[in-house]
């Protein structure tokens, strides 16, 4: 089976080819929306982070912002900086030029172009002429094998561990079954499901990483007073129907499917073996999607029984609806229904198999309502405080 996508330089495959402009810092976000709405066909994030932060901080956001540069769906990277920031842009530059040489990326520094209006100019013309040159690529078919699926939850509610998860869970099946890979995260989302998804792990050395990546969080909520077992962290969760963090998680866990766990990887960290892959990130819906696409992740499939309206910059990001309701009032951000599960409509495979064929048109330049909206949210992790 296959889809159309760009085959990169390197053998990496993207399914789209973004230009992306990147702020180091916070400072620099008004020049990086400025270059970005100048140059039609490019993207851009904005964030509150690159200064002002700790060690540990400093090295995870400058991570997160290589991962979005070196990310295979993007073909050209603007990286902004203001000049007196911690995390610097021309480190940020050079790294993603060193680990995909082939990629055009230019490094823009606000306080050296003389100020804000000169390094828009100077961004929007470097921008200008990676999409011109990105826009004479041309898709070509690529096995499903090397598709990387990111999976997401938010906003849940009582139907979303009977239809949308189980069901985004048998396409993660599928894909895996056809040698691609899948990203389950969400570490909150899986405490009291834990020994359900190291029991699958390949090894004991991958299951207790596992079981320690999930009992660290824990221990870091006790030690700030937080008790994350006997009740649900959000209101709206709540209001959906959920009892507990335990029942949360036991519907999460759905989203990995029944397929066998080969690797745990820290939060943005490079995404290298096949198969079911766990990595650590938080359960904000931002935070984690922002995660997985550092870690190179092509595609999101988010389920939502609520609604979340959110998406990524660089990854499509699909939204699978739990219920008929839900996804009869929010039409406009759904994909999705897997509803007709609990409407007795549709079989968990059924509907699995429609997101699976979804994700190969998505994959081969469908666009999904998240990016026709323009969605373009980001969130890094902190682990400290603000200096």
């Amino acid at each position: 089976m296959k889809f159309m996508g760009y085959r990169r330089p390197d053998g990496t495959v993207g399914i789209r080819n973004h230009v992306l402009v990147i702020p180091t810092v916070v400072c620099a976000n008004q020049v990086a929306r400025g270059i970005s709405q100048a140059v039609k066909g490019s993207v851009w994030v904005e964030h509150q982070h690159g200064c002002s932060q700790l060690a540990p901080d400093a090295a995870q956001t400058a991570r997160v912002f290589v991962g979005h540069g070196t990310n295979p769906n993007v073909y050209g990277v603007v990286v902004v900086g203001l000049g007196c920031e911690v995390v610097r842009a021309q480190d940020v530059a050079a790294e993603i030029k060193k680990q995909c040489p082939y990629k055009p990326v230019h490094c823009v520094i606000i306080q050296e172009a003389g100020g804000s209006y000169k390094a828009i100019a100077e961004g929007s013309i470097e921008a200008h002429q990676m999409v011109e040159q990105a826009s004479a690529l041309s898709r070509e078919p690529i096995d499903i094998s090397e598709l990387i699926l990111g999976t997401e939850c938010g906003g849940s509610d009582a139907c979303s561990g009977l239809s949308a998860n189980p069901a985004l869970g048998a396409a993660s099946d599928l894909l895996v079954d056809a040698g691609g890979t899948s990203i389950i995260s969400e570490t909150p989302e899986l405490i009291g499901a834990e020994h359900i998804l190291a029991g699958r792990a390949v090894s004991q050395d991958v299951a207790n990483r596992c079981i320690a990546t999930i009992k660290a969080f824990e221990d870091n909520a006790n030690a700030i007073g937080v008790d994350m077992r006997g009740g649900n962290p959000t209101p709206g969760n709540i209001e959906g129907g959920l009892s507990s963090i335990e029942e949360k998680s036991l519907g999460c866990v759905y989203k990995g499917g029944t397929r066998p766990l080969v690797d745990v990887i820290g939060y943005a960290e490079k995404i290298m073996k096949k198969g079911l892959v766990y990595m650590d990130t938080p359960g904000n819906d931002i935070e984690q999607l922002t995660g997985m696409a550092a870690g190179g992740c092509h595609i999101c499939v988010f389920t939502t029984g609520r609604g979340t309206p959110t998406g990524s910059a660089i990854v499509p990001t699909m939204k699978v609806a739990s219920n008929t309701a839900m996804y009869n009032n929010m039409a406009g951000n759904m994909d999705i229904n897997a509803g007709t599960i609990v409407d007795g409509d549709e079989s968990i495979e059924q509907v699995g198999r429609r997101i699976f064929e979804e994700m190969i048109r998505v994959a081969s330049g469908k666009r999904t309502k998240a990016e026709i909206l323009g969605h373009n949210d980001f969130g890094i992790q902190r682990i400290g405080p603000t200096l």
